[in-house]
Parts: C-alpha cells; sequence; structure tokens
C-alpha cells in the first residue's frame, strides 16, 4: 500500500490539477502575509490569517446570528480582510471594495439558507456556518478577486467540496474551528479557481451538490440585478450581550424578570433555601440541553446553566464562563433543582421560539415570567451605543484606546475608506499616529 501510494504521487506530480494546485500554492513560500488581529509582531499566509481570525470570532460562541439559523460574519469577514492584503500595493483594496465583498458573501449564505425549509429551524444533523459559511466566504474571495462568471462557479463547486461538520462537536473547543476552516476554504477555493481548476458548475442546482446537506432543498432562480432585494435590507442578525447559544438569551431576560421579582435589591442575595424548584420552557434542542455543564464550552450550550446563573447573579456577562462561576456550589445546588420542559407550541426557530422561566418556592407561590424577544434579536436590536460599548468592553481587553477608536472611525466611514488595510492596521494594535498616510478618507459631496 504505502509502496503503490508513492508510486501514483509521484506520477500525479505531472497531472494539471497538480501543476495548478502547486502554482496556487506558491504563496506559501513567498513574502505575502495578512494581520492576526491584535499582534503587532505576528503575521501569517492570507489562508491561515483567515483561519486564526475566524477560530477568535466563533471561539467564545459571542457572534452574530442570523435567520435561517447560522452565523453569517465570521466566515467572511476573515476571509475578505486576509485577502485584501494579499494584493500589490498598486491594486489596493478600498472600504468599498471590502463592504460590497463582505455584503456578497452574507447574501449567498442567506440565499442557500432559503432554498430549505429545514434550514428554517435549529439544525441537527450538522453545523450551518460550515455549509452556507464556506460557500459564503468563497462568494466574498471571488467578488474580491474579481473573478469572471465561470471561475466564480468553480469557486462554488470547489467550496462546496470543503463544506460540511457534525453539530457532534458543539459545546467543544472544537466547534470554533468550523468558523475558522468556513473562512479558510472559502477564501483557498477562490484562490484555486483564479489558477484554473474546475469543478461542476451544476454544484447549486443539484441533489448531490449543496442539495446534499438538506433533505428539501429546492433552488430558485433568483432576481435579476436591475431589480435585486438584499436580503440584509428585510432580515436584520441578532447581536448577542453575552457569550452563549442565542437560544439562552430567551432564558437569559425570562430569568432575569424572575429574579427582580424574588429579591427587592439587586444586590440581594438569592435564598436558595426558599426554592422548591426551577421549571424553564423552551424548545427541544438537545445539544443545548445540559443539566450539568463541566467547562465554558458547555455551559455556553446549557438552557439550565443560564437560567440559574442568571438567577443568581441578575445578569450573564463574559465573567459569567469563569471556572470558578461554573464551579460554585451556589450554581450546582440550583442546577439539580433545574428542569427542561418543552411545550408543543415552542418551535425550535430562532424567529419565534420562547422562554418561560417558573421559580416554584417551598411555601407553595411560583413566581414565572416570560420572554418572547430578547434585547439583541433582530425585532429589538441592540442600539448603535450599546453595540459600541459591546465593541470597546471586547476589543479593550487585546487592543490599546487609540486603536479601539481606529476600528470604530474606519469602520463607520468604509465605504470611504481609500486603502481598507489601514483597518487591519488597526486591529493589529498600531494607533493612528503611526498611520497618517493611510488615513485619508474619499470626502463625498452628500
Amino acid at each position: 500500500m504505502i509502496l503503490d501510494t508513492l508510486g501514483v504521487g509521484l506520477l500525479g506530480t505531472n497531472t494539471e490539477v497538480c501543476q495548478k494546485v502547486k502554482q496556487y500554492s506558491k504563496i506559501y513560500s513567498s513574502d505575502i502575509s495578512s494581520t492576526i488581529w491584535g499582534h503587532l509582531d505576528f503575521r501569517l499566509p492570507p489562508l491561515y490569517a483567515a483561519f486564526v481570525n475566524g477560530v477568535a470570532v466563533h471561539s467564545m460562541d459571542f457572534d452574530d446570528t442570523w435567520h435561517p439559523a447560522t452565523h453569517p460574519s465570521g466566515a467572511v469577514l476573515p476571509a475578505v480582510m486576509a485577502l485584501s492584503e494579499a494584493f500589490p500595493q498598486k491594486k489596493k483594496m478600498s472600504g468599498l471594495d471590502l463592504l460590497l465583498a463582505f455584503n456578497v458573501g452574507i447574501e449567498v449564505q442567506g440565499r442557500l439558507l432559503r432554498f430549505s425549509s429545514e434550514a428554517r429551524n435549529i439544525p441537527k444533523r450538522f453545523h450551518p456556518p460550515t455549509v452556507v459559511g464556506t460557500m459564503g466566504s468563497a462568494a466574498a474571495c471571488a467578488k474580491l478577486l474579481a473573478l469572471n462568471q465561470m471561475e466564480c462557479k468553480n469557486t462554488l463547486a470547489i467550496a462546496a467540496s470543503y463544506a460540511g461538520a457534525p453539530l457532534a462537536n458543539a459545546a467543544t473547543q472544537t466547534k470554533p474551528l468550523h468558523i475558522g476552516n468556513a473562512a479558510k476554504h472559502g477564501l483557498e477555493a477562490a484562490c484555486l479557481a483564479s489558477q484554473g481548476l474546475q469543478g461542476n458548475n451544476q454544484i447549486l442546482d443539484m441533489e448531490s451538490g449543496i442539495g446534499a446537506f438538506y433533505t428539501d432543498y429546492n433552488p430558485q432562480i433568483l432576481p435579476t440585478l436591475q431589480s435585486y432585494p438584499w436580503l440584509l435590507d428585510q432580515q436584520d442578525v441578532a447581536i448577542k450581550r453575552f457569550p452563549a447559544h442565542l437560544g439562552t438569551h430567551w432564558v437569559a431576560d425570562a430569568a432575569s424578570s424572575v429574579r427582580r421579582k424574588l429579591v427587592e435589591n439587586s444586590d440581594d442575595l438569592l435564598l436558595l433555601d426558599t426554592i422548591e424548584k426551577v421549571i424553564v420552557k423552551v424548545p427541544e434542542v438537545k445539544y443545548v440541553n445540559r443539566p450539568s455543564p463541566n467547562s465554558e464550552h458547555e455551559a455556553r450550550h446549557s438552557f439550565q446553566f443560564v437560567a440559574c446563573s442568571t438567577l443568581l447573579d441578575g445578569r450573564m456577562s463574559v465573567q459569567s464562563f469563569a471556572s470558578e462561576n461554573i464551579h460554585r456550589p451556589a450554581l450546582q445546588e440550583l442546577l439539580c433543582k433545574t428542569q427542561l420542559e418543552h411545550p408543543s407550541d415552542n418551535k425550535p426557530s430562532f424567529e419565534s421560539l420562547y422562554c418561560e422561566v417558573t421559580v416554584v418556592l417551598r411555601d407553595g407561590n411560583t413566581i414565572s415570567d416570560r420572554c418572547n424577544t430578547f434585547y439583541g434579536h433582530w425585532r429589538k436590536p441592540l442600539t448603535n451605543g450599546d453595540l459600541e460599548k459591546k465593541f470597546q468592553s471586547n476589543a479593550s481587553e487585546v487592543l490599546p484606546a487609540e486603536a479601539i477608536e481606529g476600528v470604530i472611525e474606519t469602520v463607520y466611514n468604509l465605504e470611504k475608506v481609500e486603502d481598507c488595510s489601514v483597518l487591519n492596521m488597526f486591529l493589529s494594535g498600531q494607533s493612528a499616529r503611526l498611520l497618517p498616510e493611510k488615513l485619508h478618507f474619499e470626502h463625498s459631496n452628500s
């Protein structure tokens, strides 16, 4: 077997497909590199920069969520930002180029998801970003590379062969790799297509193509460009206030309301010996039903943990998932009193699910509250001020204040930025004082 494999491999080095792959792979022996966010002195080839930054985006399950269910941004943004640094200076990418490519990547994900009714519910078999995220990343990178129509078809065909990962790795350290791989594989697919590598250009239309991931996949003809409606105009994303599965955000808001009824002051301790049991009514989502989470990743995927943590503390935060908070005796005691119920009308869809939390007291009284729409959901979006506060709080753990302000200003003016590499420079930690020649916005007449 070893001898045979070496022989066919040696012969294969002369094939057309191997020549194209070798030509693409020369990027690894070149000086081309891209920013690793939060690091001034560490850069990687674009493919691995997209991977590392993508893993970082999903490492705490703190990234945005869309409907039908997926995490749209983390698969696309690291890829196009890494790719934008691979162009020669004379062919620099503008902020508008980056913004358009990003929107194309989001759009492709939404369109593919809408070809399936199954995709509208919280997934059961595979993690959606590994499928549609990979395709979206590929489409975004193809747009940034200005590939022609046939090359774009080949990009999506190649990306489809990278797609898919089982949901069994949810609540483990492997799940963040799903987003990193989606970014990385989409970028690689576009680069390979740019070298002329070919795939099945009917991949989006076939049951054995993208249809392999959805039992009811039914692709439709898209509107013409002259009257094309962007999906983000019709369906916004949810922005999380704390790092956990989106379904737990309904739980947190309901539990917070119950706590306010149980204690007079927000600083008061919850008297656990007065509580008989806690009932949490949620949809049946098996991978978020974790009565005894042992790690931060399991806690982020536990209806029970978020209910109990919120009842004890009044709110959820990044610190809620620290080991000392997960394993504190009070929380463990409350978890033992907590049970889930799955009402038949509570469907596993981010569009329609609800959560009701009921605390049954030893004296027979019950305290209940229900959340139909949490703050941060697309029906009740975060204010711009709260979104900025979230960004500043997260970024301040890694970046200096001047770089943080630079990122905010650049993102808000992205369509006017002549060279989008300035955003990567701020993300590495450089301050505005070091970038005078890069800080040039085009001035519009509006």
